[in-house]
């Protein structure tokens, strides 16, 4: 198969109404693996480095076009008159470009780059196919459209469902959507394709159709992962996509080298970074924006979001890491542990019960369990320094903007709200007060009086 080497160009159809989600959010920006599905797309795509890449929009166009910002085109599909009639819109923004099309769709968002490699590879062998379509064969064909062709891959024709013959409709290999096309081919097939249909509309596959009657052949290429062609338009289908996707990261990090106690419960996003022997143990999320690296254990129930995890460290059960969390080698979060934009140095200790919070802590130093760094003041927020060393005993209150030195102590149930020397023991607790005998004295009289009141 020939290597692409002309100049790309996309056209991304995500134009319709989504009314099956039953939502304000536009369908391609529904998220998977934490991620609108339209991303996930744009991003395999940006790894053949279109030159243009033009979005066909129409209802929730403001949300699209908010979302694509300066990485596409956007075109206006209105009214919609089916595939054809869409990608008929993207011709103004095509009309200087002279090089190979692909034709995808915001609903599809896991086809692979290798397979669009190899969609424009087809179109640019020697045998010049006016068009390319991807099939798939599913396990079940269903009502998708059907891509008639013979064993080397020449069609003879694609039928929409609804006007498939029994014969037709009994071909099990189907058309996913997704198009290859010669810039030069794409508009002068859609100006002759008509709406003589079930539905009354422009179908896109009938290019192939018309290409055929004026004697070209065009080809299919068949992808060898069904999944990648999965179509998402409710929230039933978006959940089967994300158990999808994660079924197919767990095993890729699994073969990498990390080990998943329960697999099935842990939820990975979609820029996830796990470094080697990494053990997770069951129902722990990854939300976007964490790196984990060698060495790592992640115990049960944990929660982790824009944070790193350096070689070593140790989080969980139960902790909660936030954006700008940072654990330095061999650091340890525990259990009802929540950090937030803050960097524990290595071999620090926060094993239960703690909030941490714009905060520095260093090298071995331990934290108590139910301190809290009190990092907002109502309008802003502020740092809390704590030295290489130091310990701070339970139920402290830190108050920011402080610094705790390098091996000082702050003694349990204080609250700190001045700086400590390094070496210094800080105590900030009320005198005690005793009074022998008082509570004896009370328990007897209020005994007396119950007594009293049962009469």
């Amino acid at each position: 198969m020939t290597k692409p080497t002309r100049e790309l160009a996309a056209v991304v159809l995500a134009a319709g109404k989504g009314t099956r989600m039953k939502s304000a959010l536009h369908k391609v920006l529904h998220p998977v693996a934490g991620r609108p599905m339209l991303d996930h797309l744009l991003a395999s795509l940006d790894q053949l480095s279109p030159g243009k890449t033009v979005l066909v929009v129409g209802h929730g166009r403001d949300q699209i076009e908010a979302a694509a910002g300066h990485r596409a085109a956007i075109a206006v599909q209105e009214p919609q008159h089916g595939t054809g009639h869409a990608v008929q819109q993207a011709r103004h923004a095509l009309a200087e470009f002279d090089g190979d099309v692909l034709i995808l769709y915001g609903d599809v968002p896991f086809v692979r780059s290798e397979t669009l490699e190899a969609m424009l590879g087809r179109l640019n062998d020697d045998d010049a196919p006016a068009v390319v379509v991807l099939g798939f064969r599913p396990e079940d064909a269903g009502h998708y459209g059907r891509v008639i062709a013979d064993e080397s891959g020449r069609i003879a024709k694609m039928v929409e469902f609804k006007d498939a013959t029994d014969e037709e409709r009994a071909c099990t290999l189907c058309n996913s959507g997704l198009m290859a096309v010669r810039s030069k081919d794409l508009f002068a097939l859609l100006e002759k394709v008509g709406n003589d249909n079930a539905q009354g509309e422009y179908y896109l596959v009938d290019i192939v159709n018309v290409a055929r009657d004026e004697g070209r052949e065009s080809a299919v290429v068949v992808t060898d992962s069904p999944g990648e062609v999965t179509g998402i338009n409710s929230r039933a289908e978006l959940a089967a996509a994300e158990e999808q996707w994660q079924r197919l990261r767990r095993n890729e990090a699994m073969t990498d080298g990390v080990t998943l106690r329960a697999p099935e419960t842990v939820f990975f996003s979609y820029d996830t970074v796990l470094g080697k022997d990494v053990t997770v143990e069951p129902n722990v999320v990854f939300g976007p924006g964490v790196k984990v690296h060698d060495n790592v254990r992640v115990k049960s129930f944990s929660h982790l979001e824009g944070c790193e995890l350096h070689e070593g460290a140790q989080v969980g059960p139960f902790a909660r890491l936030r954006p700008g969390a940072v654990l330095e080698k061999d650091a340890f979060v525990g259990n009802f542990v929540e950090v937030k934009k803050a960097v524990l140095g290595e071999g620090a200790k926060a094993s239960h019960l703690t909030y941490l919070g714009d905060a520095e802590v260093g090298a071995g130093a331990n934290i108590g369990a139910g301190t809290i760094t009190c990092n907002y003041d109502g309008y802003f927020k502020h740092k809390t320094t704590i030295g290489a060393g130091a310990f701070i005993g339970s139920n402290s209150a830190l108050i920011a903007p402080v610094t705790i030195g390098a091996d000082a102590i702050v003694a349990a149930g204080s609250a700190v709200s001045r700086d400590v020397a390094p070496g210094e023991l800080r105590m900030v607790r009320a005198e005690q007060l005793v009074k022998p005998g008082w509570a004896d004295r009370f328990h007897d009289v209020m005994k007396a009086r119950k007594a009293e009141k049962s009469r």
